[in-house]
């Protein structure tokens, strides 16, 4: 009893001091051992260094090559105005009478093309800032809107999406990014639907009342004399992405595709990291073909390393986080959770999905709480959907659609940095990113459930 309490007590203070900005790095060794100490586990050092610390190291050498390639290849559609390009040319399609669909195509279209939610918060501000006051709709509706581009149907719903939440169940379900495309785009559908409905009600009923964009002393410098690349060069490192991700993980790194048993002498095998592959090759050949085509006049070396250096904080919170799950998951008393967890339902994908959303709520981090319950759960879910007769990839693509539900709570530090780069408050702006990254989520999240049960993938 006591031990499962230590557990509770834990997360309730994770999920406390890193609202309060302690670093998760700290955190989770510090706390991950205090469960440990109430449960009566004296062993900490052994915990620590043979549980906790392999386990992110595990973490890192799986996904740090993505986490590296995906800084850089958006540190690079950053400084070369590819980014702002892209952006820009959407709103000026669209107009400024259908700004917020602007904003959120913008992001979405940046984002399924593996570029950094922080650099797209950066790079689609100030033209949402544009937008929204030659508009006159409410500032505090930026937020949401780059919120729903960005962190929503791009990040966990969109088969082939190259952001870290769709790669993250590929070596526990055997899949690759593209998995369960049905159930994803519909659970896209719902998501951009629903989003963007909201958030044009929301404007409508402001304006209804008389409220316009606001009297903001916005500090968004406008260039006009700006030289940005071509829209079409600057979309092609994107497409090249997708499309080669798709070739890669459906013709090339698959079983049948060569002879693979080549790799049995590194304890591996093509379907646990065929996905991983792909999705690696993908994002160098686009880091390379972006520079050639975008880089002119740039210094290519320093933002290489800019992203390499990047990279480094964003997978070591997340590593922490999975090193945090596997102390939590070795504990004696963790068996008692994880057996309420397993018992909510006698469908696993009911229960990963609550699993994974409750754990990246606690968290914060999407990545993390997904990382945390498929390292605890990911093999018994895996059997369990195997016994019941449900495609792995049904698992696949419940677990990215949990992970970004719950994340978004206050204390989320994507919301937190999103909110000081567009300088709203939580009071003034935070119900509309809840509203399309925690509830309208959780609709995308029970009509995956639904359709994975009934065996439409």
């Amino acid at each position: 009893m006591l031990g499962a309490i230590g557990i509770i007590v834990s997360l309730i203070l994770l999920m406390y001091l890193a609202y309060r900005g302690v670093s998760v790095i700290l955190l989770t060794p510090i706390l991950a051992l205090l469960a440990a100490l109430m449960g009566g586990n004296f062993g900490l050092l052994p915990l620590y260094t043979e549980t906790y610390m392999a386990n992110l190291a595990n973490y890192v050498k799986l996904y740090f090559p993505i986490f590296l390639l995906g800084a850089i290849f958006g540190k690079v559609m950053d400084v070369t105005g590819a980014a702002k390009s892209i952006a820009i040319t959407v709103a000026e399609k669209l107009g400024k009478d259908k700004a917020i669909l602007a904003v959120v195509l913008s992001c979405g279209i940046l984002t399924y093309g593996g570029v950094s939610l922080f650099v797209v918060a950066f790079a689609v501000y100030p033209i949402a800032v544009s937008l929204f006051r030659a508009a006159d709709i409410p500032k505090r509706l930026i937020p949401g809107s780059i919120a729903l581009g960005s962190f929503t149907f791009t990040m966990t719903a969109l088969p082939g999406t190259p952001q870290i939440q769709n790669a993250i169940p590929m070596p526990f379900f055997k899949t690759d990014t593209w998995a369960a495309p049905i159930m994803g785009v519909v659970g896209a559908l719902i998501l951009f639907g629903l989003g963007t409905a909201w958030l044009m009600y929301r404007a409508k009923s402001a304006n209804a009342k008389g409220e316009g964009y606001g009297d903001f002393k916005d500090a968004v410098v406008e260039d006009k004399d700006e030289k940005l690349p071509n829209f079409f060069l600057s979309l092609l490192p994107i497409l090249l992405v997708l499309v080669l991700n798709f070739v890669l993980s459906k013709y090339v790194f698959v079983e049948g595709a060569s002879d693979w048993k080549w790799l049995e002498s590194y304890k591996i095998t093509i379907g646990k990291v065929g996905g991983s592959w792909a999705l690696i090759v993908a994002l160098l050949i686009a880091i390379v073909l972006a520079l050639v085509t975008l880089s002119k006049g740039i210094k290519i070396v320093p933002i290489i390393n800019d992203g390499a250096a990047g990279s480094l904080p964003a997978i070591l919170n997340t590593a922490a986080a999975v090193g945090y799950g596997n102390v939590i998951s070795s504990l004696a008393a963790f068996t008692v959770i994880k057996n309420g967890l397993l018992g909510i339902s006698s469908n696993p994908l009911v229960a990963e999905g609550i699993s994974v959303s409750v754990l990246a709520g606690i968290t914060g981090s999407a990545s993390g709480g997904m990382s945390i319950a498929l390292g605890a759960l990911g093999d018994t879910l895996l059997k369990l959907a195997t016994a019941q007769g449900i495609n792995p990839e049904a698992l696949h693509r419940v677990a990215t659609l949990a992970c970004g539900g719950l994340d978004t709570l206050p204390h989320n530090g994507a919301v937190i940095t999103l909110l000081m780069v567009c300088g709203m408050t939580h009071k003034e702006s935070y119900w509309d990113i809840a509203m399309v990254s925690v509830f309208i989520p959780t609709v995308a999240l029970i009509a995956a459930i639904i359709m994975g049960t009934i065996g439409i993938v």
